[in-house]
C-alpha cells in the first residue's frame, strides 16, 4: 500500500464509487496481520438493490456519456447490435439506443431495472432480468459493453474468465467487447487495511464509508447513510479488482485480441501514469 495511506487500487470500486480510499490500520502499518471483516450475505444482487435509488445522483458524471455512446457506434457500426452487461438504471443503454443502436441490457437486480423503464418509457431497450455470466441471451451481437468497473463486481477469477468466455460466444465473428475499469495500483496484493471516513454531510443527514481491504485482491464496504427523517441506510459493495494485463489474459484465453486500449471512452492515451482503462477487446474474423 503505497506509504500506507491510499490504494490506488481502491479509487474506484464497482459502479464508480470513486471517493473510496482504504487507509492502512494501525496493525497494518505495523506490519501486523489480523482478518478484516466481510460483507456477509453479500451476493450478485446486492449492489443494484442498495444503490439503485442513488445511482443517478451520486454517479451521474462517472464516465463521459457522449463519448462512450461515440466508442460504441464505432465499434458496433450504424445500427449495431450492442449487449450492455450489468445495464442498471440505463445510465448508457438508453442514450446508446435514441443513438439508433439496438441495445440489449442484462442486470440481476429488479430495482435498478425499474429505475431504466422510468428512464426509457417507449422500451428501446431490451431488458433481461438475469446474471451477467450465467443469463447472457443469446446472440449474435456486434459489441458488447461492460462499464465503469462493472466487471470487477464478479468476485472472484473464475467467474471473470467465464465471462469473457460468455461474451465470446454472443458475439458474431469480429465482434468486440468493450471493457472499462479502474487501474489498480502496485500495492502488495496481500496488504490489508480498514478506513471510516466522511463522502458527504447536510444539516440533515451524513454518509459514511466503511470500507475494508482484504488481500488477494479484494476489497468490500459499506457506505452508511444517516438521515434525520429516515434513520439509517447501508448500501454494501464488494470488488475482486484485476490489473488491465490479468485481464488480457482472461480474453486472448476467451478468443480475444487487444484491439485498442484508451485512457478513458474519449480516446485519450493510455500511459503508465492513467488512472482507468478502456479496452477494445476483438475476437478474430468478420469485418472489424
Amino acid at each position: 500500500m503505497a506509504g500506507s495511506v491510499t490504494s490506488p487500487r481502491l479509487s474506484a470500486p464497482p459502479g464508480g464509487l470513486a471517493e473510496v480510499a482504504i487507509t492502512g490500520t494501525a496493525d497494518h502499518r505495523r506490519g501486523g496481520r489480523r482478518s478484516l471483516p466481510v460483507v456477509r450475505g453479500y451476493d450478485h444482487r446486492s449492489y443494484g438493490e442498495a444503490f439503485a435509488d442513488v445511482y443517478d445522483d451520486w454517479y451521474a458524471d462517472v464516465t463521459d456519456v457522449a463519448a462512450t455512446v461515440d466508442r460504441m457506434s464505432a465499434v458496433a457500426g450504424d445500427g449495431g447490435r450492442v449487449l450492455e452487461l450489468g445495464v442498471g438504471t440505463g445510465r448508457l443503454a438508453v442514450p446508446m439506443a435514441r443513438a439508433g443502436l439496438a441495445v440489449t441490457g442484462v442486470d440481476s437486480s429488479r430495482s435498478m431495472l425499474d429505475r431504466l423503464a422510468i428512464a426509457d418509457p417507449n422500451r428501446m431497450v431490451t431488458v433481461v432480468c438475469g446474471d451477467m455470466v450465467a443469463d447472457l441471451p443469446d446472440g449474435p451481437f456486434d459489441a458488447a459493453l461492460i462499464a465503469y468497473n462493472t466487471i470487477f463486481n464478479l468476485l472472484d477469477e473464475p467467474t471473470q474468465r467465464r465471462c469473457f468466455d460468455a461474451v465470446a460466444g454472443r458475439l458474431r465473428p469480429g465482434g468486440a467487447f468493450v471493457v472499462e475499469a479502474f487501474v489498480p495500483g502496485d500495492a502488495d496484493d496481500a496488504s490489508t487495511g480498514s478506513d471510516v471516513s466522511v463522502r458527504s454531510m447536510a444539516v440533515d443527514h451524513v454518509v459514511l464509508s466503511v470500507s475494508a481491504e482484504r488481500g488477494q485482491q479484494r476489497a468490500d464496504g459499506q457506505f452508511v447513510e444517516l438521515t434525520e427523517s429516515g434513520g439509517v441506510r447501508l448500501r454494501p459493495w464488494s470488488i475482486r479488482w484485476a490489473t488491465p494485463e490479468q485481464l488480457d489474459v482472461m480474453a486472448a484465453d476467451a478468443g480475444f485480441i487487444v484491439e485498442r486500449r484508451f485512457a478513458d471512452m474519449a480516446g485519450a492515451e493510455f500511459d503508465d501514469g492513467s488512472a482507468q482503462h478502456v479496452t477494445v477487446y476483438r475476437l478474430p474474423g468478420g469485418s472489424a
